[in-house]
């Protein structure tokens, strides 16, 4: 299995990794996304093993109301792509829902291509309302954002619409689609240099919709974004696109933006791409626009227009930004509807986690932090077993589930101090970790504790009587040597491995550890095409650590496929 975003390791034997995974298809009309994600219902977490994106775009400015033979073979080439992805997870296919948004709810010919794809692949598309829409999007920011108590308007700018929701204690007091998409709107306004004739469109389409009103009888607590166009919005406030981040601002006031943006930001950023516009792109600001914005570039004046005008008319000073969005609403309903009981506000703590570590971490890293996640668990659950069968070994281990998941944290923001380069980077984590705010839930010692094992997940072991330990307890001062064992064994297994999800299992004997670590990828079927992977000076010195903290030898075997880095 390969992963690319934010994950917590569940179960890491892929028989049991096959029932908990659950998967998502968002048709939209600019772009198709899959989302493939692990489960651990017993906490109502879940995290994302793979995430693609494939452009397409169903509506062309000649025939907006049809999707052509064109786009529809386009279609059937990225959901085919789809698919052999999904065989490869081996996801059930009761765990898979797919819904269609604004371009089909709107096509003429929409039984014509739903039928198509039934036909050729076998899959059923599920083309939802624009309720339907905005209620998913606002129950998928609610598995990014600690918000269930409060009172939110949640914003998804898509290709086709701009879905509302007004919601609490997840549910929807009312939601409304209306027809504004960054897609639908550059076809018809942008591309005819015609921004003034669309911002008079969306002020009209707003104002008749009675959306005004009902927001302002609503004490609204807060406002979250939660589609693609908005996060791209936000990553150019926050990058500074126009001007030099690192220079004229400083990564440590970067740091402390944590997924917002303000009006005044919003109106910065629409002034600096219309002066663009107006002026003229030369090649060299294409070339720009193109290089950050990527796949959205020629929609991004339309988002941040019609994003301007949502602002002004709704009397929105600042917007919070989500990282999921339609597709982990739908994930969310599906883990509802399969574990009895599964709750869709679980664990704020470990998304202001997930928050934190997407934030700051492309997807290499993600993907490298993840696969260390996945080895640390195996690790702790290996040492957790031994403990409780050899009674008098506690003294040396004394791990509990809380220390579970400050691991899981640690590993998977050991890595984000690399946006400011790789030397000394771990040290740049441990101050973002601690000094960021950043994670929600946690009291300041969990805090600190986290952030130390991301500090020395590398470079000098701390010893028992080490400053930086002074204020734990001598309890605090063992687990923390003994998960820090872990992290750092973590760290480097992981350079050995080309997945994100491990085979992992700890075994002991009166020699001593046996770690065997493989790609979860690996089946029976191939197991004798991989090799073992030689133990290098920094892997061994590990080693040395381990037997120190927790007085028995461990000897390790990596099992990787030839083609593996």
């Amino acid at each position: 299995m390969t992963t690319t975003d934010p994950l917590l390791p569940f179960p890491t034997t892929t028989t049991t990794n096959h029932h908990h995974l659950f998967a998502a298809i968002d048709l939209g009309t600019n772009s198709f996304k899959l989302r493939i994600i692990q489960a651990d219902p017993s906490t109502g977490r879940f995290l994302t093993l793979k995430r693609l994106k494939e452009p397409i775009i169903l509506i062309s400015s000649n025939n907006p109301s049809t999707i052509s033979q064109s786009a529809q073979t386009r279609a059937i080439q990225s959901l085919t792509k789809f698919q052999h992805i999904l065989t490869s997870f081996n996801v059930p296919g009761s765990h898979l829902r797919l819904v269609a948004t604004s371009a089909v709810r709107e096509s003429t010919n929409q039984s014509e291509f739903v039928s198509f794809v039934r036909q050729t692949l076998g899959w059923e598309v599920d083309v939802v309302s624009g309720y339907e829409e905005a209620r998913l999007s606002y129950i998928g920011m609610l598995q990014f954002h600690p918000y269930y108590d409060y009172n939110v308007l949640n914003i998804d700018i898509g290709g086709g619409s701009t879905e509302f929701v007004v919601g609490s204690n997840g549910v929807v007091k009312f939601g409304v689609s209306l027809k504004l998409g960054h897609v639908s709107l550059t076809q018809t306004f942008v591309r005819n240099n015609d921004v003034d004739g669309m911002r008079m469109f969306v002020r009209n389409t707003v104002m008749e919709s009675g959306l005004v009103e009902k927001v302002l009888n609503e004490k609204i607590d807060v406002v979250v974004g939660s589609s693609g166009s908005i996060r791209m919005i936000e990553k150019a406030i926050f990058m500074g696109y126009g001007y030099d981040l690192v220079n004229e601002v400083g990564l440590l006031d970067g740091y402390r933006r944590d997924w917002k943006f303000s009006k005044d930001e919003l109106n910065g950023l629409v002034e600096k791409l219309l002066c663009e516009e107006g002026e003229g792109e030369g090649e060299g600001e294409v070339d720009k626009r193109k290089g950050f914005f990527k796949t959205r570039s020629g929609f991004i004046v339309a988002a941040v227009v019609l994003l301007e005008e949502i602002f002004g008319l709704l009397g929105i000073k600042e917007m919070e930004v989500s990282g999921y969005a339609l597709g982990e609403g739908v994930i969310a309903e599906k883990l509802a509807e399969v574990f009895d009981g599964f709750d869709l506000n679980a664990n704020a703590r470990w998304r202001s986690v997930l928050r934190l570590a997407s934030r700051f971490n492309n997807k290499k890293r993600m993907t490298s932090a993840a696969s260390c996640a996945s080895i640390a668990q195996g690790i702790f659950k290996g040492l957790r077993n031994w403990s409780e069968v050899d009674g008098q070994r506690n003294e040396v281990v004394l791990l509990d589930d809380k220390d579970l998941e400050y691991l899981e944290a640690a590993c998977l923001l050991h890595n984000i101090g690399l946006i400011t380069g790789k030397k000394g980077y771990h040290k740049q984590s441990y101050h973002i970790i601690k000094n960021g705010e950043h994670l929600h839930g946690y009291n300041n010692e969990e805090v600190r504790l986290i952030a130390l094992l991301a500090r020395y997940h590398r470079k000098k072991f701390p010893k028992l009587d080490h400053d930086s330990l002074s204020e734990f307890t001598d309890k605090m001062k063992r687990k923390f040597r003994v998960l820090c064992v872990i992290i750092r064994l973590s760290a480097v297994l992981k350079q050995y491995q080309s997945s994100s999800i491990q085979d992992v299992e700890l075994s002991h004997s009166h020699e001593g550890f046996k770690l065997v670590v493989r790609d979860a990828s690996l089946s029976a079927d191939n197991v004798e095409s991989v090799q073992q992977v030689a133990i290098d000076v920094e892997l061994r010195k590990e080693l040395e650590h381990f037997e120190k903290v927790l007085e028995q030898k461990l000897s390790v075997v990596v099992l990787s496929s030839p083609s593996g880095s």
